[in-house]
């Protein structure tokens, strides 16, 4: 049977760490803008510098909740990997032909919301940047490349951040709510896929706010009520503004095992599954909160302050599809003492002794996500995307400029003979693959470049330098003949 026709190819980027332009074109600045890049290899993380209520200024892992009163800054002596990014502003043409090159046909990116509202709250918004985004919709549709659009992908006003707390703040729920009405209508019929608010289920500082995402659980759960209200208000506005729009949920969504079959270990995978991922898909599928979170946040001694109409939202505002990152399983161990932990996007596991690892310690499963596609599937029976799945590397770039990334090829190729048995043996509705990074793009952990998921290689290293020129790697032109057979040529 194969894939079926239409499916969509395509590559997964995100503004914050692929635009640049961070001043440009009347854009302002997001939290992002204001986060100096670390040093993955000596665990130095990302840092905030603020200024403090006394008038002294001070620095803070970017992981940390920033105290109450402190604004985050740009210090014009300090680089900050997000301001040029791999410059996606200056480069997007030529971007968007090696994609039609590629055999792509559709282009999974977001829209900065500052580029946009430049204080994230204005009353009108930026023409400039409303055109740079029209242009490039226009530029893909041209090349036959559907746009698949991320309405917020770790993307914070920086006013919005400092003055009210994120998320945290009803007010930035209404920005928001402003911010799609915009989008939503100038490009109606220039965009039909839409996701609405990227990996909703990892609270971190470039979603949520600087001051609650780590130690305050009432803020933490208040912020997240105001991001479903949002997630849910963009469906409910993309459907009203074209009802040929079709809004998918993401979720960051790896696969966890129990580490045994002691049915401790069994119920501490069950929990922390629950707690991780199926909540947050339960919500926007269904449009409701499940009993035993209603029961946690009772016991808790958390009300969320609610207004009027906001559970009639979340149940009007269910996902048309359900998308989804997948780089990596783990386990879960009730008991996890004197075990290995395992890396990979927030990941909070154990080692899985029946699996290899990469260099950062993510496990390689293939067959965790034909898992993963199936619970999926079974529990929500709508239709499903990957839009990122990959694997990072350090890439060596030759003299005559290629790059040999045979790892990356067999990765790719184990993952979607995994999405083929998923389709054919297992009946499950997938409809598009959008790898992470297909260019290479700066971490969001890090900041930093070595790391490299893309197909395309881009000269920049880790502080800024290089020309910013591309070049395809063999995994450029290993994805091509998958994607130009639909999925049938992947030896």
């Amino acid at each position: 049977m194969g894939f079926p026709k239409g499916f969509l190819w395509g590559g997964a980027t995100a503004a914050n760490q692929y635009e640049g332009g961070y001043i440009s074109g009347g854009k302002g600045l997001a939290v992002a803008d204001a986060l100096t890049g670390g040093d993955g290899r000596n665990n130095i993380p990302r840092k905030f510098i603020c200024d403090m209520p006394d008038g002294s200024r001070a620095t803070f892992d970017a992981m940390e909740d920033v105290p109450e009163g402190a604004k985050a800054i740009v210090d014009p002596d300090t680089y900050y990997p997000s301001h040029i990014a791999t410059d996606f502003y200056g480069h997007w043409q030529g971007d968007i032909d090696l994609m039609a090159e590629m055999g792509c046909n559709v282009n999974r990116m977001s829209i900065n919301w500052t580029r946009i509202f430049p204080n994230g709250d204005d009353a009108e918004p930026n023409e400039e940047g409303l055109k740079f985004y029209e242009d490039i919709f226009r530029a893909c549709k041209d090349k036959g490349i559907e746009p698949l659009v991320t309405l917020n992908h770790f993307d914070m006003p920086l006013h919005l951040a400092n003055e009210y707390d994120g998320w945290v703040s009803r007010h930035t729920l209404e920005a928001f709510e402003h911010f799609c009405d915009v989008v939503l209508t100038r490009y109606k019929g220039l965009v039909t896929y839409w996701l609405n608010i990227n990996e909703i289920n990892i609270d971190v500082y470039m979603t949520s706010g600087l001051h609650e995402a780590n130690t305050n659980k009432q803020n933490r759960e208040q912020a997240r009520w105001h991001r479903f209200l949002g997630a849910a208000y963009a469906v409910k506005k993309a459907h009203e503004i074209d009802p040929a729009n079709k809004v998918g949920l993401m979720i960051a969504h790896g696969v966890s095992y129990p580490y045994s079959c002691n049915p401790e270990d069994v119920w501490c995978e069950l929990t922390n599954a629950r707690d991780y991922k199926w909540f947050f898909g339960d919500v926007e599928v269904r449009g409701y909160y499940p009993s035993w979170k209603v029961l946690e946040l009772k016991r808790a001694g958390i009300e969320l302050a609610k207004e009027p109409g906001d559970d009639e939202l979340l149940r009007e505002g269910t996902v048309d599809f359900y998308s989804f990152s997948y780089y990596n399983s783990e386990a879960q161990a009730a008991s996890p003492e004197g075990k290995e932990k395992v890396g990979g996007n927030m990941s909070s596991g154990v080692k899985n002794p029946y699996l290899e690892t990469n260099a950062w310690g993510w496990a390689i499963d293939p067959l965790g996500l034909r898992i993963n596609l199936n619970q999926i599937w079974d529990r929500y029976q709508i239709p499903l995307m990957i839009v990122e799945n990959g694997i990072g590397a350090i890439d060596v770039r030759e003299p005559d400029g290629s790059v040999h990334d045979s790892y990356r090829i067999d990765y790719m190729r184990d993952h979607i003979k995994a999405m083929k048995a998923a389709v054919e043996e297992d009946g499950v509705d997938l409809i598009g693959y959008t790898p992470w990074g297909w260019i290479d793009i700066v971490s969001a952990g890090t900041g930093e470049m070595r790391k490299r998921y893309g197909f395309v290689y881009v000269d920049m290293d880790d502080d800024g330098n290089g020309d910013m020129s591309r070049s395809r790697k063999d995994s450029f032109y290993y994805m091509q003949k998958v994607y130009k057979s639909n999925g049938e040529d992947l030896d």
